[in-house]
């Protein structure tokens, strides 16, 4: 590693080369934490005040800019958390994936600027690898002994991140408990189900397995499992998909468009949308 990495760099690197859509900026012990310009600090939101309402307008403006029609405040609360929290789930699972390798970042460590696509990250209090890894000798690991125990990590990682946020978001969404927490659970998988499936389709595959060892069902405070199952197509050929745990909601704006994963959408219903998906 170069003397100016950290343990993360070569991951958030990789995830900014696979997806622009997403770049991450590790910021040095003396760097401010970016503000004005569409950033918002994790912790403003997690405080339930001026800057969540701030940060859930924009969700506002832009259903009824795109949608032509208002969305419900719970809705607007809730595609508002989902913005937030699929990009931040990144920040921990994309480093676990590429290198085995799990940041502890609490709210107060991350920005976030959705308009540009831009997170920003401290320092983490800690970094668990596995006993080999050269990360082990920085300062701030955290040895583990085996895959079982990274994995915890993870969980323990991503829960810590956002439970104050969902805290601040759940009574504006009218969800609570299991509720929120499938909501957190189908975030942690997606984000980093897209993101391997465009690293590849071994990448992919290898991406699932995980994901179903990280979260086989009974990993509270998750709600069910990573959710994942095949269906087949008119034409014989497997059509992967996923329950997810959670609904998003967006039938309250278009009934008539609902994702291929939403627990409303029937077998039957899936299959179309999948093998039109896969013949685009």
């Amino acid at each position: 590693m170069p003397a100016a990495a950290s343990p993360l760099t070569a991951a958030y690197d990789r995830l900014r080369a696979a997806f622009p859509g997403l770049t991450v900026t590790e910021l040095g012990p003396d760097d401010p934490a970016p503000r004005g310009a569409g950033w918002v600090g994790a912790a403003g939101l997690a405080a339930g005040g001026a800057e969540l309402d701030a940060f859930l307008a924009w969700d506002e403006a832009q259903v009824v800019r795109d949608y032509g029609r208002p969305a419900r405040p719970d809705v607007v609360a809730s595609f508002g958390l989902h913005r937030y929290a699929w990009p931040a789930c990144l920040l921990i699972t994309v480093p676990w994936f590429l290198h085995r390798r799990v940041p502890r970042l609490p709210v107060t460590h991350v920005s976030y600027d959705r308009t540009a696509g831009r997170m920003a990250v401290r320092r983490p209090l800690s970094v668990a690898c596995l006993p080999g890894d050269p990360a082990a000798a920085l300062p701030g690991a955290v040895v583990v002994p085996d895959e079982e125990a990274l994995r915890a990590e993870v969980r323990a990682a991503v829960a810590e991140h956002l439970e104050p946020l969902l805290a601040a978001f759940g009574p504006r969404m009218r969800r609570r408990g299991r509720a929120l927490w499938g909501m957190a659970t189908d975030e942690l998988v997606e984000g980093l189900w897209y993101v391997a499936g465009i690293l590849g389709e071994r990448e992919a595959a290898r991406a699932v397995r995980e994901l179903e060892l990280l979260l086989p069902g009974a990993t509270l405070p998750y709600t069910g499992s990573a959710g994942f199952r095949v269906l087949t197509g008119p034409d014989g050929s497997p059509l992967p998909t996923r329950d997810r745990a959670s609904c998003c909601m967006f039938y309250t704006v278009r009934p008539e468009d609902t994702c291929a994963t939403c627990p409303r959408t029937c077998d039957g219903d899936r299959i179309t949308k999948l093998a039109a998906a896969a013949a685009a």
